[in-house]
């Protein structure tokens, strides 16, 4: 048995693999110390340290001057927002979804489990929906 001491050794798709995944399912996303130039629209883009979990640092109101600011920027990645639609009826505003699924890989990739995230807040977690209803987390059920 071996002690897996670092996010990139055990998750084969995580913040960290983004830059490298290009597809239109895929939000836009770069390694803050590959950037060059900073797009003219940061209000569309979202700010994530690479080895943070639950939403500790992400930052919506991205500003150049907090860009600049940062010492390490191969720690972080700017990745264009993702709009979560909000169409999940409740008893007072809609809620949004998203569905994350746990892979194990062995020799190719097999799903073993889903977790179905709802939210009111900013971004999906506990701390972002702190004082609303109807949110947590569930499974899906789908068909063979």
């Amino acid at each position: 048995m071996k002690w897996i001491a670092h996010p990139n050794w055990f998750f084969k798709i995580s913040k960290y693999s983004m830059p490298f995944l290009k597809s239109k399912f895929v939000p836009p996303t770069e390694f803050l110390s590959d950037i060059k130039e900073y797009p003219s629209d940061l209000e569309n883009y979202v700010l994530k340290p690479l080895f943070s979990f639950a939403g500790v640092g992400v930052v919506f109101d991205v500003k150049t001057e907090l860009l600049d600011s940062i010492e390490d920027k191969s720690k972080y990645i700017l990745q264009k927002k993702v709009h979560y639609e909000p169409c999940i009826k409740t008893f007072d505003i809609p809620a949004k979804a998203e569905i994350r699924l746990l892979f194990v890989w062995d020799d190719k990739p097999r799903l073993i489990n889903n977790l179905v995230r709802l939210s009111k807040g900013d971004m999906m977690g506990v701390d972002f929906n702190k004082d609303k209803t109807w949110v947590g987390s569930s499974i899906a059920y789908y068909e063979k």
